[in-house]
């Protein structure tokens, strides 16, 4: 069947129609419009709507005016300029002839700000976090900005579930109240710390590098095992130096990924590891490129033997030692170059120490910024190097690593950048302030003791000087103590320590059946003997006096407290000025090798006293420390020693060395030599005393988010050693119980458990002992807790 004639016809008309208006569409894209080129001469311009704004400011933004030719253009890109200004909310402009009419509605001023929701974190802390304020101008892209900046707070709290809703409340007058709705969520935690690719060490041992920690019991008080983005770059930082210090020189982090739990309450947090293989220094020599030196004067200072694991820090102490002697000698611009030849097959690094001259680059100036508190000199001091020295990269490094050792700042950075002249270069040294003050609590409760209570307060950045403030009072029932310290770590501005310490003390029948009341001051003086030994010298003035001693009637018998301590009592207040050192050396976690060490002190104080007291007392320790089965058990022996030698006088009881003092696992004021001859057999301490102690340290196979290790401990030594009362020979008091001579060399031995906690308070530790070997008139005391100390 044919198509009508009709429907035909119908089809080309619709052609028709659609080739003409493709025409004109084209024609409309490739003409100009005449609004484009149409130009205007306002001789009026008229606005409207403006409150707060006026006429002037709003033609200056516009960039328009009247007896000027603009074109279309130019109106629209003053549209624009007035629209982008964040002044008004709406804009109108409409030429009418030589007249143009702008019309404007400004965005109303901001009267409250308001945050709703937030039960963590204080009004105070959001308001530091936004921008807009109460009396300006409403902006919604600063409000919108704000809401993301409140969030980014509640995400470094663990919060990154936290939702911050702006909420604009008109209030008339072109007023409005703007409130942030803050729904917090709950906290978002690391549930697990896991690591892919460690061979030479455990995630047990991993994980305690790290800064972040997962969560545990102790979820509500830690505040470290939530996810903080910005704590990755640290761990980061903290597992590459651990490798590093143990000779991994290929080791490298190929990724960490943090991954949300579907119920977006938890994170799981994964670090994928690439180790390498543990290298040692083979070779060692040094060569100088420099003419007039010598390379065999520079040899000896090599501090590093082959078979040591390769660590930086070891190359860094001998570039540092063979530059030392370069400038000790007056020759700038000298550095140590290291070459390296890398043995895989045996696992070693050669290293050639190169003398080379270095760029004549100086310091032309140390910028700091960010230091809200601390002053410029506290950051100044730890640079070895001042205005106009030569630039040295490595006093730069060793610079930045002082200032972060402070602990006064969240953040820090060190970096040199390009002067003002090619031979100069300038320091930028950015901070970022953190808190050093504390006010302390506490409750404490003992048996025999009862309820005690204590109140502390220590700054570490006094004033913003560097300079640390303790003070604290404590009481229990018997004995009630206070006390000032004051420090000041770089007096004149070098390394050089002053401490001033000023406390009281009084007691009454606290570990023992008398009363005692003491005050003292201290001042002492610290400085580096060597890289790794320290001497301190001070001085000391102590007023001590015993009271509560006495004779009495017990069953028709006349007894008596020690003749011992009635002499001391009798003695009246006795006052001593001591004179003293304590030389320290310690290479541990700083030596060649980070997972062993020495320690070892000598403690020496000459006494002169009234009632014609004259003395020596000398304490020395000696102790070496290793990890071993990849440093996850710490094996500890140390060795200590004590005498008090008498040139004339009497000891007093405080001067005298206590068993309990020295040994764990005997009770305080009930072990050691004694006076038999006393109702109570009252324990007088002793002269000497020796002790050596082995200890392990283990994990207990529990989540490492607990912070909880075990230990085994065995002590072995003793107390011994009396002196006689004003001439008479020690065989004048009766220190014999029948059997032995109490003040006689008795060996004790003690075995232990303990258990160590890394709680949010600091470290804890809890002792359960057993004397193995003890005298018959000894105490035990099979509990103990302490908080960890180290030398």
């Amino acid at each position: 069947m044919l198509p009508s004639r009709k429907g035909s016809v119908a089809k080309r008309l619709r052609f028709l129609t659609v080739m003409v208006l493709c025409f004109f569409s084209v024609s409309s894209f490739a003409l100009p419009t005449s609004a484009e080129a149409q130009s205007y001469n306002f001789s009026t311009i008229d606005i409207d709507g403006n409150v707060r704004v006026d006429d002037s400011t709003i033609l200056s933004v516009a960039r328009i005016g009247t007896g000027q030719t603009v074109t279309a253009a130019q109106i629209s890109a003053a549209y624009g300029n007035l629209t982008a200004s964040g002044l008004f909310e709406t804009v109108e402009m409409t030429p009418r002839g030589n007249r143009l009419e702008i019309r404007v509605e400004e965005f109303p001023v901001i009267g409250v700000v308001n945050f709703e929701g937030n039960r963590r974190i204080d009004d105070e802390i959001l308001a530091e976090a936004v921008q807009v304020q109460a009396g300006r101008v409403l902006s919604p892209t600063q409000v919108e900005a704000d809401a993301r900046a409140i969030a980014e707070v509640y995400a470094q709290r663990g919060r990154t579930a936290a939702e911050v809703t702006p909420q604009i409340l008109p209030r008339g007058n072109n007023r409005v109240d703007l409130a942030f709705v803050v729904r917090e969520g709950d906290v978002v935690e690391i549930e697990r710390i896991s690591f892919v690719g460690n061979r030479a060490f455990s995630n047990y041992r991993l994980r305690n590098v790290l800064n972040t920690k997962q969560a545990g019991i102790l979820r509500r008080l830690i505040q470290r095992d939530t996810f903080v983005a910005e704590r990755i770059a640290l761990d980061r930082q903290l597992l590459s130096d651990f490798y590093l210090a143990r000779g991994y020189v290929d080791f490298e982090i190929l990724s960490v990924t943090p991954e949300l739990a579907r119920e977006r309450d938890r994170f799981f947090l994964t670090f994928n590891l690439r180790e390498g293989n543990q290298f040692r220094f083979g070779d060692i020599s040094v060569v100088s490129e420099v003419e007039g030196i010598d390379s065999a004067d520079y040899e000896a200072e090599i501090r590093v033997n082959p078979g040591d694991i390769f660590a930086p820090t070891t190359l860094e102490m001998n570039i540092a030692r063979i530059e030392r002697l370069a400038e000790s000698r007056g020759l700038r611009f000298i550095r140590a170059d290291p070459r390296f030849t890398r043995n895989n097959r045996d696992g070693t690094i050669d290293v050639e120490f190169a003398i080379v001259r270095g760029e004549r680059v100086f310091v032309e100036r140390i910028d700091i910024q960010g230091n809200t508190t601390t002053r410029d000199d506290v950051i100044r001091r730890q640079f070895r190097v001042a205005e106009g020295d030569p630039l040295n990269p490595r006093k730069i490094r060793e610079a930045a690593e002082r200032i972060r050792a402070l602990g006064y700042f969240a953040e820090s950075s060190v970096e040199p950048r390009a002067g003002s002249a090619p031979d100069q270069a300038v320091v930028d040294v950015e901070v970022e302030e953190t808190t050093t003050g504390s006010l302390g609590f506490s409750v404490s409760y003992g048996a025999e003791q009862g309820v005690g209570f204590g109140i502390s307060f220590s700054e570490r950045n006094f004033l913003g000087r560097g300079q640390q403030v303790a003070a604290s009072f404590n009481t229990v029932k018997g004995s009630r103590d206070i006390s000032v310290s004051f420090t000041e770590p770089a007096l004149m501005g070098r390394d050089l320590s002053y401490s001033f310490d000023l406390g009281y003390r009084e007691t009454s029948s606290f570990n023992a059946n008398f009363d005692t009341r003491e005050a003292f001051i201290n001042n002492s003086i610290g400085f580096p003997v060597s890289e790794y030994g320290r001497l301190t010298l001070r001085q000391g003035l102590l007023a001590e006096r015993l009271t509560g001693l006495e004779e009495f009637e017990a069953d028709g018998v006349t007894r008596r407290d020690s003749v011992r301590l009635i002499d001391d009592q009798i003695g009246g207040t006795s006052i001593t000025g001591t004179l003293g050192y304590t030389y320290a050396y310690d290479t541990r976690n700083r030596g060649v090798d980070p997972s062993r060490g020495w320690v070892f002190s000598l403690t020496q104080d000459i006494g002169v006293g009234n009632n014609q007291r004259r003395f020596l007392k000398s304490e020395a320790r000696a102790g070496y420390e290793m990890a071993v089965l990849n440093e996850n058990v710490t094996l500890k022996a140390d060795g200590r020693l004590g005498v008090l030698h008498m040139a004339s006088g009497r000891s007093r009881y405080r001067d005298r060395f206590q068993l309990a003092s020295v040994m764990r696992g005997f009770a305080a004021g009930d072990s050691g030599p004694r006076d038999f001859a006393s109702a109570a057999d009252d324990v007088l301490g002793g002269t000497r005393y020796a002790v050596v102690s082995l200890e392990a340290q283990f994990p207990l196979g529990l989540p490492e988010e607990y912070g909880l290790s075990g230990g085994v401990f065995a002590d072995v030594g003793s107390v011994w050693g009396v002196d006689g009362i004003d001439g008479r020979p020690p065989t004048a008091i009766n220190t014999s119980d029948g059997t032995s001579d109490s003040a006689d060399l008795h060996l004790r031995a003690t075995l232990g458990v303990s258990l160590f906690w890394d709680s949010p308070l600091g470290p804890l530790r809890f002792d359960l002992s057993r004397p193995l070997k003890k005298q018959p008139y000894d105490e035990s005391q099979n509990f103990d807790f302490s908080i960890v100390s180290t030398f």
